[in-house]
């Protein structure tokens, strides 16, 4: 027996049943996610930073730094560290909630954070703009979408 309920844009709960007689487990679609990964890969970025308008010297650092990223859920917040030689940031939010991020770049957004199916979209929204990230978990890596306006980079992400 698989089940799977949730409220809207928040994190579904699933119950998995082998046999007649086992225990049922219960997770969140996110526990996919939690880990710590290591950045492989990345496409198109500095055009991506570009379009968002990070300044030169800040470019070239994003696109040599390799970032650890860890996500955790702590009770029902889930928590994104991103640790790098250039910076640290960290962000605590409840799925489907309005929180305030700022950015690496420093960009003060309003995000969102909800699950749409086996992916975790993240949603920024600044100046009148709108970028927004789709994570999904493809062969054991994490693949991170990132889109604004007409430019699309990929970044690639192993267990670390």
């Amino acid at each position: 027996m698989i089940s799977v309920w949730s409220k809207p844009g928040r994190a579904a709960a699933r119950s998995v049943c082998f046999g007649d007689n086992c225990p049922l487990q219960t997770f969140t679609m996110v526990d996919a996610f939690c880990a710590t990964w290591k950045l492989v890969e990345s496409e198109n970025f500095d055009e991506y930073m570009k379009a968002l308008g990070v300044g030169f010297a800040t470019r070239q650092v994003g696109n040599v730094t390799k970032p650890t990223v860890i996500i955790s859920q702590e009770g029902d917040k889930v928590v994104i560290r991103t640790q790098s030689t250039f910076k640290n940031t960290e962000i605590s939010f409840t799925l489907g909630e309005e929180f305030d991020e700022t950015t690496a770049d420093d960009r003060n957004c309003k995000s969102t954070v909800t699950l749409d199916g086996d992916k975790l979209v993240h949603v920024q929204k600044w100046d009148g703009k709108e970028t927004k990230f789709v994570r999904e978990i493809k062969d054991g890596k994490m693949i991170m979408n990132l889109t604004f306006e007409d430019i699309h980079a990929v970044r690639t992400y192993e267990k670390a």
